[in-house]
């Protein structure tokens, strides 16, 4: 059975063409082609959550920023085919991923703005343009298009929102980021991000006191919270991740007992909460990703007020 409640709850423009797209990728996947030669014109890199795609065998992929990683996939006409780890191809894993941010466009846009403005770029399926923040250099090349230091939002795979750092719009963004990251079946991520002195695009950074901390704050928390609920699907133990409308994150560990934590601000040991730096010594690092710490037991030393 297709899943296609999330596409048709969307009401926007190109509803009907992104559903026929995303039927035809069921019905007419040519999976990966066979050699090298075949493939490597038609790779492009794309940033996926690191827990997704949950349906797809070992997927190539590495890690790109807290809590996404960069994938690459094979851009088929009608629908795109994730690239394994065993792809038959012979070349490593490097010249895979070099292959494909070297096939996007890298395209630029036209014109100067004169004060700070919002640049919005909608993907048609073909554009690849969250997958552009993966290239060196291309955010903060859009300086004299936003009006001052390019700030990104990449919230679902069809939208990529860029402004000018400490302008009126950046508040709004946050907030209209985290809403179309939090309603799409096809989200990325709620966070900012900018260049760094390199050109690689990092996480945006408020100063403490900023008026955007508590924006950035919620942006990781939100992100983290879904990224964790989505590994928990899957993982037994998995203690859940809660946030606060200032983004402070909260582990919960109910019961004295096994648990997997998320790494958060405080964790909640049956009704007490302790900060995290008081809990972690008592735990076990486990090789997951996102990471979680292992307990035992509840530490003696945070037990009931």
């Amino acid at each position: 059975m297709l899943q296609l409640e999330g596409l048709l709850a969307q009401r926007s423009r190109g509803r009907r063409r992104r559903v026929d797209r995303f039927v035809a990728g069921f019905l007419r996947n040519p999976g990966l082609p066979v050699d090298w030669h075949a493939a490597r014109p038609l790779l492009r890199p794309v940033l996926r959550g690191v827990t997704t795609p949950s349906d797809v065998s070992a997927p190539l992929r590495r890690p790109a920023l807290p809590f996404l990683a960069e994938f690459v996939v094979v851009d088929h006409p009608e629908t795109m085919t994730y690239v394994s780890v065993d792809n038959g191809w012979d070349v490593d894993a490097d010249e895979v991923f070099a292959a494909a941010r070297a096939n996007l466009t890298a395209a630029t846009l036209l014109g100067k703005a004169t004060e700070p403005v919002v640049v919005q770029f909608i993907d048609d399926g073909d554009s690849y343009w969250t997958s552009h923040l993966l290239l060196d250099g291309w955010l903060a090349g859009l300086a004299g298009q936003v009006g001052g230091e390019p700030v990104a939002f990449a919230p679902d795979r069809g939208t990529l929102l860029v402004t000018a750092d400490n302008s009126d719009h950046l508040p709004g963004l946050f907030a209209q980021a985290e809403a179309i990251y939090l309603a799409s079946p096809r989200a990325i991520t709620p966070m900012a991000y900018v260049s760094d002195a390199d050109g690689r695009t990092v996480p945006y950074r408020a100063a403490p006191g900023s008026p955007y901390e508590i924006c950035v704050r919620r942006a990781q928390g939100v992100l983290a919270a879904r990224e964790y609920a989505r590994q928990a699907e899957q993982l037994p133990l998995a203690a859940e991740l809660l946030i606060a409308d200032d983004g402070r994150t909260r582990a919960l560990w109910p019961q004295d007992g096994p648990a997997l934590l998320p790494v958060a601000d405080e964790v909640q040991v049956g009704e007490s909460i302790r900060p995290w730096r008081e809990v972690v010594p008592h735990l076990t690092e486990e090789q997951l990703t996102p990471p979680r710490w292992r307990g035992e037991t509840w530490p003696k030393d945070t037990g009931q007020d």
